[in-house]
């Protein structure tokens, strides 16, 4: 039982340390998926009056989106760690910018060149020594991490404008799909606003605008064609 208890512990802690890394990655897969579907349920919604097309839609552009999101969380952790470990090959040639740091740390040019040499085709390893003379936390992403949790962000974001056209009337269903999604914007707002430490009038404001402005652009270009074909 206890060693139950220390695995599930030690999973928690995990999944914890994972959401405080992802962090950003989580609230821009939420905003996205949120404003992006939002855009398109009411350009759907305000053309049909057919549940069933706006929910295909919905649910076809989500998933769609949630991939696609995922594919490009994935690529770009993966070049950044890319980008950092040629950096620290490098800065970690003896005639580089790492041989200079470890004098200016205190050790001979003999220790210098010797460690400097000993880590020059070790990607990680040049990366840590660099990590230990700078003393600046170096933030590990995982890409894999990254695309899970932006395929999930994305789903479940773009999920709540959906959501009520499942259960509701359609006409019911757009007053309760805008409600619920300019709250979870506030939210998004709120959340980006303590990432960043920005202003949270503005950030709230300015991601709730964003919304609305899916919203309005969405619902323009359904109509227009929708006029256009009729």
């Amino acid at each position: 039982m206890g060693a139950n208890q220390m695995k599930i512990g030690s999973t928690l802690q995990r999944l914890r340390a994972s959401v405080v890394t992802s962090a950003g990655t989580i609230v821009f897969g939420m905003e996205d998926g949120t404003v992006s579907i939002f855009g398109l349920i009411f350009g759907v919604a305000a053309t049909t009056t057919s549940t069933k097309t706006v929910l295909i839609a919905g649910a076809s552009g989500a998933a769609a989106a949630a991939v696609s999101m995922m594919a490009g969380a994935y690529l770009d952790a993966e070049t950044t760690q890319d980008k950092r470990n040629a950096t620290a090959l490098a800065e970690g040639s003896p005639d580089g910018s790492l041989l200079s740091r470890l004098v200016g740390a205190g050790l001979t040019p003999q220790q210098s060149s010797a460690l400097t040499a000993a880590v020059q085709n070790d990607h990680d390893a040049a990366a840590g020594l660099r990590l230990a003379l700078s003393d600046v936390a170096k933030e590990q992403l995982n890409p894999f991490e990254q695309a899970l949790w932006m395929l999930f962000a994305d789903f479940f974001a773009a999920a709540v404008p959906i959501l009520p056209f499942v259960f509701l009337p359609i006409d019911q269903a757009r007053i309760v799909s805008g409600a619920v999604t300019v709250a979870l914007l506030i939210g998004l707002g709120l959340g980006r606003a303590q990432l960043g430490r920005r202003n949270v009038v503005r950030t709230v404001v300015e991601t709730v605008s964003m919304g609305i402005g899916a919203a309005l652009a969405g619902v323009a270009i359904g109509v227009l064609i929708n006029h256009s074909l009729a």
